[in-house]
């Protein structure tokens, strides 16, 4: 496919997190841009803002005319989309080129330099640390995020177009339209059940990625593929040594094959993200950036957009908020709370996301929410599931161990938040939990 040729470029799930970072970068690129959402949100309005077009109903009627030309336009679809969608059969029925968001991304980065981080947790958080680093290190590459960057407050670090920096989903095998140059796995725990069956087709699914990296796989210590490996007091090729934190921040020196390196610092809480930071480093070295260069971009890196955002951080309130939807997830947020905040009282609020997950994983989902003091449930988040039978929160809340739990729907969440006396409150999921944290940190600000 010939990208340059195609001027109009229609997006069905433009609001998704990696569709709206491929809509903004042919926005940027001065391609004719539209899409439709089922929902306003924050992402869409930001897409409204640069003079993207986006409506909310599902529309024939709705897509402007100069998309209706199937010479000149270039449809991209999310997976997430119902397959009853009436603008997408539209397109299908009149022969429109169709492609899914993995096999885009695969047509724009296939003539690149290509730095893909991959695995079930962790290659947010990386893709985006490392997208900062040659940033900073004056090398223009473009960074397709699936976070929000509160460097750049954007999922897209614009740049040229002969190095890209993606994350690398495995949901619905995606990974495997790229053509990756180096390449990271940070994990491989079983998730994605409703499209894979079982975790040795998971597995399976990414050693066939590690099989299409051209140059250098880097892999998490432990796992079953062969790679330069990263890791944590564990003779890793890239091994984190004298962790320590100070005032929030964690210090570490870093082995390398070559040389050490001594006192990097990010301020970023948990042992999770010192190991994303490492995977990061190392894909960088490779590359060819200093270990010197590189600490000193990791020093600026402020984060992601709900990976542990602060939201308040006062001496008596603290309100975090995380996209954790795993049980692996939200084990390494309850532990990077607890070493941030030992003798506090600590709140958990979490909207679990897709019934098949919730099933699949409910005794984990069980054990790691019942390390909080408190918890607080909202129902299941859908996405683009129906309800599976007897699949409900209430299931999960009675496999839950500690007494002071509950089951709240969405409008008197913040009602009975304020019930609780608690110092720390952390709102995790990846529905729609995000868009109710603004409403808790403004009751939360306005009562204290």
């Amino acid at each position: 496919m010939n990208l340059e040729r195609i001027h109009n470029i229609y997006f069905v799930g433009i609001g998704g997190i990696g569709m709206s970072a491929i809509a903004n970068y042919f926005k940027s690129n001065g391609k004719n841009v539209a899409g439709y959402d089922k929902v306003s949100t924050k992402i869409t309005k930001s897409l409204q803002q640069m003079g993207i077009e986006v409506h909310f109903e599902d529309s024939v009627n709705l897509i402007p005319s100069e998309f209706k030309d199937n010479e000149h336009t270039l449809v991209v679809y999310t997976p997430a989309i119902p397959k009853n969608n009436a603008e997408f059969n539209y397109f299908l029925e009149n022969k429109f080129v169709v492609l899914k968001r993995s096999e885009i991304l695969g047509e724009i980065t296939e003539n690149t330099f290509c730095l893909a981080v991959a695995g079930t947790h962790g290659k947010t958080t990386t893709s985006t640390i490392l997208g900062h680093i040659l940033k900073e290190s004056g090398i223009n590459a473009t960074s397709f995020l699936g976070g929000i960057s509160e460097n750049y407050k954007s999922n897209l670090i614009l740049g040229g177009s002969e190095i890209a920096v993606v994350e690398a989903d495995e949901f619905d095998r995606s990974f495997l339209k790229l053509s990756p140059n180096i390449a990271c796995i940070t994990s491989m725990d079983a998730d994605h059940l409703d499209i894979y069956g079982e975790k040795t087709e998971l597995e399976k699914s990414f050693k066939d990625f590690a099989d299409k990296v051209s140059d250098t796989l880097i892999i998490r210590k432990g796992l079953p593929l062969k790679g330069i490996t990263y890791g944590i007091n564990e003779d890793a090729d890239y091994d984190a040594k004298n962790l320590r934190i100070e005032e929030g921040a964690y210090i570490f020196d870093v082995q390398t094959p070559s040389e050490t390196i001594e006192n990097i610092k990010i301020n970023l809480p948990g042992k999770h993200n010192v190991l994303n930071a490492v995977a990061a480093l190392a894909m960088a070295n490779i590359f060819g950036v200093s270990l010197q260069v590189i600490a000193k971009a990791l020093l600026t890196f402020k984060g992601i957009e709900r990976r542990f955002s602060y939201k308040i951080k006062r001496e008596n309130l603290v309100l975090i908020d995380d996209y954790a939807h795993h049980p692996t997830e939200i084990n390494a947020v309850v532990d990077s709370v607890r070493e941030m905040y030992p003798t506090k009282k600590i709140v958990g609020i979490f909207q679990p996301h897709l019934y098949s997950r919730t099933r699949d994983f409910i005794d984990d989902f069980a054990t790691s929410l019942s390390r909080f003091d408190t918890l607080i449930l909202l129902d299941i988040y859908p996405a683009r599931e129906l309800p599976i039978d007897g699949v409900t929160s209430a299931w999960l809340l009675d496999k839950i161990t500690i007494e002071d739990k509950q089951i709240s729907s969405k409008e008197n969440l913040v009602e009975n938040i304020l019930k609780i006396d608690s110092e720390v409150i952390v709102v995790i999921g990846a529905g729609d939990i995000g868009e109710l944290v603004e409403v808790i940190k403004n009751a939360l600000s306005h009562e204290n």
